[in-house]
Parts: C-alpha cells; structure tokens; sequence
C-alpha cells in the first residue's frame, strides 16, 4: 500500500485540476451511519427493522402520502442528525489540498447531508447529484420553488418513531413538503437546484478541456449498489485520459491500469496522501 499511496500522490501533486466525488462512505468517519444493507441500516433505525422497512422503501416519497409522520420522523431525524456531525479530519485536509491547484477544483457528491459545506468547501463549486436535506419542495408539486429548511426543527416521538405535528406544509398551497432529495420511485422530484450545479461543474470542466489542463479525480467512500458517483468518476477520468485514485474499504477495486486503488476508509486515506504531498 506504501507505493499506491506514494503513487496516488504523486499524480495529485501533478495535476492541474482536482474532481472529488464522495459518497456515503465519505461520512462514516465522522459518525454518521452506515446504511450499507439492512443490517446497516436497521442498526441505525430500530424500530423500522421491527416493521421490516428497509432504507429503499424508506426513502420513498409515497410515505408523506401514506404516512407522513413516519416519514417526518427518518428525515426529520437525519437532518438534526446532519446539523449537529462535526466533518471529520480528512474534510479540512481535502480542502487544503485542492486550494493548491492552479486550475481549480469541483466536488461531486451523491450525499445529501451538507457535510462539504459545513466543513468550509463553497456552496458554487459543489455538485450535489442527489439533492440535499437543507432544502424543502411541495410533495405535489405545486410549482418549482425549493427553499431552505433552516427554520425546519422536527421533533419525534421516540417509542413510536413518528413526527410529531405541526409538520412542514408548503408555504404557496399548504400541501405536505418533503426534502428536496431524489428519493427512490421519485417522479416529483425538482431537479433544478442539481441542474444549475452540474451545469457550474460541466462549465468548469469545459474550460479545463479547452486550456489543455490535466484533471485528477479523487473518488471517496463510493459504493457499488446506487453507483452514480462511481460511473461518473470513471467517465470523467477516461474524458481527460487521466488519473482516478479510489478510496474504499471495501469496494476499493479499480478496473483500469492507471487508476489507483487504496483499500482505506475516508480520513486515514486523505490522510496519507496528505502526508506526502504536505497539506497535512
């Protein structure tokens, strides 16, 4: 591991451009929970494992037809969960880092928990490809506002699991409102806060492409069951013919000769490029 470490620094050290794309394991260490299968999940949440719900019937926006409360209670709960997790370690060196470019940085994320910005990373170069828990819409919806949920304190009842009211309505019609996150079975999603993100990341990336500049992507704690951030980091390696390095404990596997695979959870593997190329 000492020379995939060393290697991976070296091509961060190179390049022009740094892509970060992070998914949930990028949280793990900062104690956020791991709701890799329903194991993961039912250790987090109790009381669905007892009603058999998993993390996909869970995160589905029938619930705020079906039940409301229920699904108040799993994202009311994640996002006091999400307002009070301090980042850890490896969030600060990260940005260290990618400040040292000369032509700049993009984060990429699948998480919705606003982590990246809590840990100073500005808000305009984040790509957020599954929403965010900080910002509400109309379950129905009713047109395409998206506003912040910083007023939004859900408080639950802890024998039942279920929110207890008032519950957050939309403030032009009054139906039930929901997190703005791309749930599973989601038809009444509003993309377009993620829309005007990738379109900053896909200008950015122009730009590189035009100036001939080399991009390395550092792809952390992404998983193989939604592999969103996984297909993405790949494609935009191969689009630059450049470097990929891929932090996992687990599913670190990395098909290409020239990508780099450091079988590490987030903090110890930031922290050991880091300590190489001297952001740490």
């Amino acid at each position: 591991m000492d020379e995939s470490i060393r290697t991976a620094a070296a091509a961060i050290r190179k390049a022009d451009a740094l892509l970060i794309t992070a998914g949930a394991g990028m949280g793990v260490d900062s104690g956020l929970p791991d709701f890799r299968g329903d194991a993961g999940f039912w250790k987090a949440y109790p009381l669905l494992a007892e009603q058999n719900i998993s993390f996909e019937r869970m995160a589905n926006p029938a619930w705020f037809r079906r039940n409301p409360r229920l699904a108040w209670a799993f994202y009311g709960h994640r996002l006091a969960l999400y307002r009070k997790t301090e980042p850890h370690a490896g969030f600060a060196t990260l940005l260290e880092m990618v400040r040292r470019k000369p032509s700049g940085w993009f984060v990429l994320t699948s998480n919705v928990d606003g982590q990246f910005q809590r840990a100073g990373f500005p808000d305009q170069q984040i790509e957020e490809c599954h929403g965010s828990i900080h910002s509400l819409q109309c379950t129905r919806p009713c047109d395409k506002a998206i506003w912040g949920a910083d007023d939004i304190e859900i408080a639950v009842e802890e024998s039942t699991f279920l929110a207890k009211e008032p519950l957050p309505t939309c403030p032009r019609c009054g139906a039930m409102a929901r997190p703005n996150i791309l749930m599973f079975n989601d038809s009444s999603w509003l993309a377009q806060r993620t829309n005007q993100q990738k379109e900053r990341l896909w200008e950015w990336l122009n730009r590189l492409q035009r100036e001939g500049r080399s991009l390395m992507v550092i792809e952390i704690g992404a998983g193989t069951a939604v592999a969103t951030i996984r297909r993405r980091s790949e494609d935009y390696a191969d689009r630059f013919h450049g470097d990929l390095v891929r932090i996992n404990p687990r599913d670190f596997h990395a098909f290409q000769k020239r990508f780099i695979s450091l079988p590490y959870g987030a903090a110890d593997g930031i922290s050991s490029i880091a300590a190489l190329i001297g952001t740490s």
